[in-house]
């Protein structure tokens, strides 16, 4: 499996209630090129006293677990000085939960039953400035934001191929789907992403879309 990462492994932490979910979690990651396992908690007040220490570079979190949900667990170490990045791990779809995750400081979104394939492609998606999200997700997303507005100046400033791009993250596409379909290397694709939040100054693909597409999320 081609995980598309550094020499250096992709530093990947896990919290997870369930016993059997985080050690196959454990398994795979452990398992997988590229990436490796450095902690694999059973609650957010573990999760709370042990990810500082180890500085994971990505951290799958579940939203429903005893005590302390996914969701504060989140935003209290988005308060933590190092560079975390959250991917939501969970079998829930709705709106609340996804925007609730996303507001605290989340940038990934996939659910349980994605494919181990999938999963580790979001890892990587993530890690390399990406924001992966399964497809029902991110249609959820796009309905939310699906009300016409004018769009703004700074969306004038973008290219066809920009606009052309952000189009498909705004239908749930991850990078190597986008370059594919428009016939591009996925490195071209980052440099055009990275662009995108430039010019609209937007910190995730949730503001981009809104910005540049003249989506109002009210």
């Amino acid at each position: 499996m081609n995980t598309e990462a550094s020499s250096l492994p992709i530093k990947v932490a896990v919290v997870e209630d369930l016993l059997d979910l985080r050690e196959a979690l454990e398994i795979l990651l452990s398992g997988t090129p590229g990436i490796t396992c450095v902690a694999a908690c059973a609650s957010a007040e573990e999760a709370l006293s042990i990810l500082p220490k180890k500085q994971p570079e990505v951290v799958l979190m579940d939203i429903e677990l005893p005590g302390m949900n996914g969701v504060e667990c989140i935003r209290r170490l988005k308060m933590q000085p190092c560079s975390m990045q959250f991917l939501v791990l969970t079998v829930f779809e709705d709106h609340e939960r996804i925007f609730k995750s996303l507001e605290a400081g989340a940038a990934g979104y996939i659910l349980k039953k994605s494919s181990p394939a999938k999963l580790v492609e979001a890892i990587v998606d993530l890690h390399n400035g990406g924001a992966p999200m399964s497809s029902s997700i991110a249609r959820q997303v796009v309905e939310r934001f699906a009300k016409p507005a004018a769009p703004s100046k700074s969306a004038q400033v973008l290219s066809a191929r920009e606009r052309q791009i952000l189009d498909q993250l705004s239908q749930g596409f991850l990078y190597k789907e986008i370059a594919g379909q428009l016939g591009i290397t996925i490195s071209t694709v980052r440099v055009h992403i990275r662009n995108i939040y430039e010019k609209l100054h937007a910190r995730n693909r949730i503001e981009a879309i809104n910005k540049g597409l003249g989506r109002d999320p009210r």
